[in-house]
């Protein structure tokens, strides 16, 4: 039964639980200079969210299925936070934008709201707040 599988690799061309090359969709140069414009875009987005102590930066990586795209926050105390997603490259020629505006925002503001939290978390009860 494991040899029917697409994942279970041919000897000498594929590992076992890779995929094939072949299987796999190329990233234009174009797509990818799009992608990254897009991924700097949402970083951006969430840099205006978040004062100057967060660090925020992202990547691009080449994943199973694509292009896995991730943004991460490092808050100045607390664990970091990070978005991971795999966005459709196919309709780049269309509309010129693979993240949408809709889309940008809303993984802005997830983790500016986690990173936020994570500090919230990481003081605990040890000071008074000034307001409510």
């Amino acid at each position: 039964m494991n040899g029917n599988t697409p994942y279970a690799g041919r000897p000498g061309i594929t590992q076992a639980g890779h995929r094939a090359a072949d299987d796999l969709d190329e990233v234009t140069p174009g797509q990818r200079r799009l992608l990254r414009r897009d991924v700097s875009r949402v970083a951006a987005r969430t840099r205006e969210f978040l004062p100057d102590e967060y660090v925020v930066d992202s990547d691009i990586t080449a994943g199973v299925g694509g292009p896995q795209v991730t943004v991460a926050v490092q808050p100045p105390i607390g664990h970091p936070v990070s978005a991971g997603f795999t966005p459709d490259i196919e309709p780049v020629e269309e509309t010129g934008s693979v993240i949408d505006d809709d889309e940008c925002d809303e993984v802005a503001r997830g983790l500016a709201a986690s990173a936020a939290l994570q500090v919230k978390q990481a003081m605990g009860n040890e000071f008074t707040p000034t307001a409510r």
